[in-house]
């Protein structure tokens, strides 16, 4: 959930033909709304052929491919299909004006060539060795997965039986520091609750870095498992106290400590879930994708038609199978997309896109998800919190249900001009996710530390 990338990624096709030197690396910054995101692109060339890639640096993405481009009589084309993304320009000296395209709407871009310069990014909270504490990379076995998970244990240095928690990451392949956008909660996290004498175990997702398995095929219930997978090591180890082991998930992980505290015999003595998903998945997913469109200043006739749109694509996700769908695209395209867009290719493209996307194992798990039952069964203590700004899992409709449904002690916090990734921020958008210096408020890190210690003690 909380990798909302305005590209995604394809596989590059290349056409030719040149007059001028193109070659290099060209820097814009498109203002879609008031929203200001650097880009740049990156040109090569090769026997007369292109090839190139796009960054946006303030979104954390390299090397996005460029699916096709064209470079004639000084007018440079090119598209990313897979993001619905178009630019045609015309370059004069050093420079290339054009217009971007995507989702339907049309934005003023002017590309420069300069020579570009990596810009240090300053992340004052990552923590650096040497560390007061002890810490050690090991696996851990999910033996009902057959799959072998990687992570790193940290223990505080002095006294034993230490309470100790797991953190579980949010949605897409992630490693133990759950690192996105250049920065490192999860490591910024478990070096805080160390330091204040909680051991952490935090581990690479499966299919990710150091750990086995496969990530495209999971749902979350087989993350769930993985979790589980965890508590029952810790409870192999010496220096942990068996009867105070918990969670932290953010995000789909938050759900994630949910969904396994609602089941019996899971072990757990506490669970905080940061902007965990309490509500139906299919539901949070049309406030998500509205409060971010009106954060963007998209306006309200476009939002309309754009749930309207994905309302169809999300009737299609629910009928079919993935298979089914790749099989029959076409003939199902042709049946569920309304008539007057049907003779539009890019709509089209994109309604198939969405389609599959969607029908990812772990995005189809996500959409059919309903920690209601899960929330009920609670019997140990929870936190959860949200940011004020998150756009991504609204804190009122989230911290309402876990208020409501969780009968074991339960505390909630909403935290003033806090982003889904506990930031400070402006607006609240993913495109400031980068940008920002701040990887964790100090106020969320003190506050998970010092609720911990009270319900373990």
């Amino acid at each position: 959930m909380k990798r909302a990338f305005l590209f995604i990624i394809c596989i590059f096709l290349t056409v030719t033909s040149f007059s001028q030197n193109i070659k290099g690396s060209w820097s814009g910054e498109l203002d879609a709304l008031g929203i200001k995101i650097p880009l740049v692109i990156n040109i090569q060339e090769k026997e007369g052929v292109y090839s190139a890639t796009m960054d946006s640096p303030s979104q954390g993405a390299k090397g996005i491919p460029i699916s096709a481009i064209n470079f004639e009589n000084s007018k440079l084309t090119f598209s990313i299909s897979a993001g619905g993304i178009e630019y045609e320009g015309l370059m004069q000296n050093d420079s290339i004006t054009g217009t971007f395209k995507q989702s339907g709407m049309s934005f003023p871009l002017t590309f420069k060539q300069t020579e570009i310069k990596s810009t240090p990014i300053n992340r004052p909270q990552e923590p650096k060795p040497p560390f007061p504490y002890n810490s050690e990379d090991l696996r851990f076995e999910n033996k009902d997965a057959g799959i072998s998970l990687a992570g790193t244990l940290t223990l505080p240095k002095e006294g034993k039986n230490f309470p100790v928690a797991i953190l579980v990451s949010g949605s897409g392949p992630e490693d133990r520091n759950e690192e996105v956008f250049n920065h490192k909660p999860f490591l910024v996290l478990s070096d805080y609750l160390t330091r204040n004498g909680i051991a952490v175990l935090r581990y690479d997702d499966r299919g990710v870095a150091e750990s086995g398995g496969k990530y495209q095929t999971a749902t979350i219930d087989d993350f769930v498992t993985d979790a589980a997978a965890a508590v029952s090591y810790l409870k192999t180890r010496k220096e942990i106290n068996p009867k105070k082991i918990g969670i932290i998930g953010h995000s789909e992980g938050g759900t994630i400590a949910f969904l396994l505290a609602g089941k019996k015999n899971n072990g757990l003595a506490y669970i905080v879930s940061m902007a965990g998903m309490s509500i139906h998945g299919d539901s949070l997913l049309r406030m998500q994708r509205y409060l971010i469109s009106k954060a963007m200043g998209v306006p309200d006739e476009v939002i309309e038609k754009n749930q309207e749109f994905m309302e169809i694509v999300h009737t299609v996700v629910n009928k079919y199978s993935l298979e089914d769908f790749l099989q029959n695209m076409d003939n199902i395209t042709e049946e569920f997309l309304p008539d007057a867009y049907k003779g539009n290719d890019a709509v089209k493209a994109s309604f198939q896109k969405s389609v599959k996307q969607l029908m990812a194992p772990e995005m189809k798990s996500l959409i059919n998800c309903n920690p209601y039952d899960a929330l009920t069964k609670i019997k140990c203590p929870v936190f959860a919190l949200n940011g004020e700004k998150d756009l991504q899992v609204p804190a009122d409709a989230n911290l309402d249900l876990v208020k409501t449904l969780v009968k074991s002690r339960a505390t909630v916090k909403k935290y003033p001009g806090l982003n889904h990734l506990f930031q400070h921020c402006e607006t609240g958008l993913h495109t400031e996710y980068g940008s920002i210096e701040e990887t964790i408020s100090p106020e969320v890190l003190g506050d998970i530390a010092g609720w911990i210690k009270g319900v373990v003690k």
